[in-house]
């Protein structure tokens, strides 16, 4: 936490004196609440303590481990992510919907607070994100054709909501928070290298093996053996464009065989991450959040089929969240607040801005 502390003081000295010939801009600033913004986690998932089974503790997101290595060798980085959340906590605000800032992980002891149900009138109409999908194996042809269009319809039904998954029994208290994002996905090309590399690791090192295309107006996707028990990491907006994209493990894809993670959920979690989501839990027990407003805190992650209600933190945890460790089959949904904080990345000015056409 003094690591925290000392970054948001960095921080804040370094936007104001960015802004201290523009009275309007600092009055704006103090607008929006960054008292809560982080970057590095203290908090690292620590599956021997969890109460899981062995195929449980497979489900490993590598992304938050992945940003703190990046905020480490990269000083201006920590910044970047800055103004990306600030864009966000702005545009959000001057809509007039919550879904950031204090509180945003239910701030209170409900953790259930409604937002709008209506797409956030921000212009933008329908997203399309073109996708560049990069299989890497050491047989490439071993991920068919028919597995990555799967993948691309999964991820279409789960943004759109349109998936046939359920709440689990006796969650009516989230029955109308699931949310059609209003963001779809199309495969702009498959590419397949063989390599006999037998894991790539979570160093980006596949990326630097084969870059990512025109990562500015494409998702890329590598699609590889990763190790470590690992099932994918993803590159947050403000980074790297030349590591901008999401890895997966090749199994993890819609028939693969790490099963319950193959149902191709794990690139909706992961492209979840590139669109600017964090963990529903907030990587930080209950004193950190997901800057969400309608997604209850949580004290860690949820793994399998958990019945209803799990309760952390003095909240009921959503661990049908696309953004938990659940099985690929008990994951139902995004909410309206994570909604409103991907598309606020394609405004003018945000971080993704340059995918749209």
């Amino acid at each position: 936490m003094k690591k925290l502390f000392l970054s948001l003081a960095s921080l804040a000295i370094l936007f104001t004196s960015c802004n201290s010939d523009d009275s309007k801009e600092v009055t704006q600033d103090q607008q929006i609440d960054m008292s809560d913004f982080y970057v590095y986690t203290d908090f690292n998932d620590d599956l021997s303590s969890k109460s899981i089974n062995s195929k449980e503790s497979f489900k490993t997101c590598y992304t938050m481990d992945v940003l703190n290595k990046q905020l480490s060798e990269n000083p201006g980085l920590e910044k970047k992510m800055y103004d990306v959340e600030y864009h966000t906590r702005k545009f959000i605000t001057a809509k007039g919907k919550p879904g950031g800032g204090t509180g945003g992980g239910g701030g209170g002891t409900s953790g259930e607070a409604d937002v709008d149900v209506l797409p956030i009138n921000d212009g933008l109409g329908t997203i399309n994100i073109p996708v560049y999908v990069h299989i890497v194996l050491p047989n490439a042809n071993d991920v068919t054709n028919t597995q990555v269009q799967s993948q691309i319809n999964v991820l279409n039904d789960d943004f759109s909501s349109t998936n046939t998954n359920l709440l689990p029994s006796g969650a009516t208290n989230f029955v109308n928070d699931a949310t059609v994002s209003g963001i779809t996905f199309s495969l702009a090309g498959t590419f397949r290298y063989n390599n006999n590399t037998a894991s790539w690791g979570t160093n980006n090192a596949v990326k630097s093996a084969y870059p990512p295309i025109t990562p500015q107006t494409h998702l890329n996707i590598w699609v590889c053996n990763i190790g470590g028990g690992i099932l994918g990491y993803a590159q947050f907006p403000g980074g790297n464009s030349a590591t901008d994209g999401v890895v997966l493990l090749y199994s993890s894809l819609p028939g693969g065989s790490a099963a319950p993670y193959n149902l191709g959920r794990t690139a909706t979690h992961e492209v979840g991450h590139y669109l600017n989501l964090r963990h529903i839990w907030g990587d930080g027990k209950c004193r950190q959040d997901d800057f969400v407003t309608d997604t209850p805190s949580s004290d860690g992650a949820n793994y399998g089929c958990p019945s209803y209600p799990t309760i952390n933190c003095s909240s009921t945890d959503m661990t049908m969240n696309y953004m938990d460790y659940t099985d690929d089959a008990c994951m139902y949904m995004f909410t309206d607040g994570q909604r409103n904080r991907m598309r606020a990345i394609f405004t003018a000015g945000g971080a993704r801005e340059s995918m749209l056409p």
